[in-house]
Parts: structure tokens; sequence; C-alpha cells
């Protein structure tokens, strides 16, 4: 294996960077104190958010903690699919970015804006998958070759899932960003935009994932058709006010690159006609 051309990468240059300056912080013991407490938090409570997803939905929400009688339960699951997207969204606008700013009293909140967004969504989560409450009914669950199949096909969505996350740039979507820069006091810095591994093939393999993890589960319930389908709009639409910005941020290299990598479905195109990024 070619190390040098490894940590030359793009997806891992920027959190090689991360970790050597977190590794020798400079001085500052309530500021260390801080990002590590906020960063050992927000990744353990990640953990469980996505130990939480995977087990609800490998079950089609038919085992949950809610326990909230009818017809409240309607309502209630209701509120606990819409809070996700909207403060999802919410957190992503420039009103948003500055509530995430503050939300650590002190010096350090704008800095650990990513990592506390991150939590925020962790916490959504698991709200969502723990505490629905199940109908009860169940029309369809796998046996069989078919669970094996139907299984091995939720897994690979979830397999998918995580290898659009690093080609995105895992320090951002793990929550890693804010808490390692402000150990190591180093400015903030984004990854660039995406344009490798999955993000040669479509423009948003982390939401098309995830719509695959909806729909490839072995067991069928009311509950998880409502989660699919809300789940399933949100991922082919919400990416357009993503896009949005990155129009405005990078301009006509982000229309060059839509203009050759389609949104969501992969097409078969020649070779020669692929998407190059030559930054």
């Amino acid at each position: 294996m070619d190390f040098r051309a490894l940590w030359a990468d793009p997806r891992v240059e920027g959190f090689a960077r991360l970790i050597r300056a977190a590794m020798r912080p400079p001085a500052g013991t309530g500021r260390i104190a801080l990002a590590l407490g906020l960063g050992l938090a927000t990744h353990l409570i990640f953990a469980v958010a996505g130990l939480a997803m995977i087990t609800a939905m490998f079950f089609g929400l038919s085992e949950s903690f809610g326990r909230v009688a009818l017809p409240w339960a309607l309502v209630a699951n209701f509120l606990l699919l819409a809070q996700f997207p909207l403060a999802h969204s919410l957190f992503l606008t420039r009103r948003g970015g500055r509530a995430l700013a503050r939300l650590v009293p002190g010096p350090h909140g704008p800095a650990l804006a990513t990592t506390s967004y991150a939590l925020i969504a962790s916490l959504q989560l698991i709200a969502l998958f723990a505490l629905w409450t199940p109908s009860g009914i169940i029309w369809w669950r796998a046996e069989g070759w078919t669970f094996a199949l139907v299984s091995s096909a939720y897994a690979a969505s979830w397999l998918m899932l995580m290898k659009a996350s690093f080609d995105a740039g895992l320090e951002v979507q793990s929550g890693a960003l804010g808490w390692l820069s402000l150990m190591g006091k180093i400015p903030v810095r984004f990854p660039d935009m995406p344009t490798h591994g999955l993000f040669r093939i479509i423009r948003q393999p982390i939401y098309v994932a995830f719509a695959l993890t909806l729909w490839l589960v072995p067991v069928w319930t009311p509950d998880q058709l409502c989660l699919a389908i809300t789940y399933t709009a949100y991922c082919f639409l919400a990416p357009l006010l993503k896009e949005r910005r990155f129009a405005k941020r990078y301009g006509e290299r982000f229309e060059t690159y839509r203009r050759a990598v389609p949104y969501a479905c992969p097409r078969i195109i020649p070779k020669s006609s692929q998407y190059t990024d030559g930054q």
C-alpha cells in the first residue's frame, strides 16, 4: 500500500491534520477539557443513535420504548417524524448556524458548532427510534433465504452510507471537526467540495444510501412504511437546498460537476466524459 498516496487523499488528509494537531495541543486546560468532553459525548451518542436506527428499522419499527395510547400515539409519532428533518435543515441555514455557535457559552461556541450539530442530530435520532410507539401491526416478515437476502441488502445499504460519509469528509459527518480543531487550537476548515468515491457516480450518495436503508428491511409494518415514505421524500428534496449553498460557494466549479454527475440515479456514460476535478 502506498501510504504517501493515502495520506494525500483529500478524504484522509483533513482528518489526519486534525489528529496531528489534537495530539499536540497548545496549553489550555479548560479548552482541552471542553473539547475532549464534548467530543467524547458526541461520538458516544452518535454511536448509540446509529445502533438505534439500525436495530429499530431491522424490525420495521415494531419494537420500541414508546407507549403512548391511541389516538395520541399518532400525534406523538408524527412529531417524532417531523422534528428531525425540520431541525436538521434549520440548523444548516445562516440563522441556524448562528444559533449553533451560541449553544456552547463562551468564546469556543463557534468552533464547536459542527460538533454541536452532530450531537443534536444524534439525540433527535435516538428520540425518534427509541420513543416511537409501535402500531403492533406486522404486514410481512422475511424468512429463510428471503431473510438472508434482504438482511444482506440492508447491511450493504448501511455500508454504502458509511462509504459515502467517508467520501464526504468523515470529520464533518461524525462531528469531529469542531472539537478536534478546538483541541488543537487551529481554525475550523471544512473539507473541499466532495467529488471522490461515490460522489463521482451521483451527487447525493449519502441521501441515496440512507433512502435505501429505509426500504431494504426484513420486516414491514405501517410504521416502517410511514417512515420510509416521509424520509425518502426528505432525502430527495433536502439536498436541493444543499446544492444551492454549493452553487454559491463554488460557483462554476460546482456547475461543471453538476452537469457531469447525475443527482441521485447513476447513469452509464463513456469513461472519457466522466467528471474529473482539476482542483
